[in-house]
């Protein structure tokens, strides 16, 4: 069971229990990936839609940065699976294990993509995926998101 001193809830931690067990404590949503079929497409569209350029443009995956949260672009993503949220975790290896001890699933194995980030998925229990993702470089800026403010929706 996980104790938590009120340190967690002020450092914007989030202690989690999943069918009545500790899977571990999730940092904050980090990333959402959208499969890509058509990459050259998609990187146009979203763009346009978001009025930057992507700061990462690779043939394998284009990333941009929403209000400092990555939102990612997959050419080998599955459209059928849909965009997948991956939540920071401290260390991904363990955190999908607390996972898969709580009846999840191993979806994607644990493996670096660059940078020293790693990142694993699962299949919670009612079939969904479950993104974890360990980003050493992860940093919100000053005062929060771009953008956010006070009242609904923010």
């Amino acid at each position: 069971m996980i104790k938590d001193h009120g340190w967690s809830t002020r450092l914007g931690l989030l202690p989690i229990r999943l069918f009545g067990k500790d899977v571990g404590v999730l940092l904050g949503l980090r990333t959402v990936i959208h499969p890509a079929p058509d990459l050259g497409a998609a990187k146009a569209w979203w763009s346009s839609v978001l009025g930057v350029e992507p700061y990462f443009d690779e043939p394998f995956y284009v990333g941009f940065n929403v209000g400092g949260y990555e939102l990612g672009l997959d050419p080998n993503a599955d459209p059928a699976v849909g965009p997948v949220s991956y939540w920071g975790v401290r260390d991904v290896a363990v955190a999908v294990e607390r996972f898969v001890a709580a009846g999840a699933v191993v979806r994607e194995r644990v493996q670096e993509v660059g940078g020293g980030i790693r990142v694993g998925t699962v299949l919670e229990p009612s079939g969904a995926v479950v993104g974890l993702i360990e980003n050493p470089h992860f940093v919100l800026p000053e005062g929060g998101p771009a953008g956010a403010g006070e009242g609904p929706g923010r």
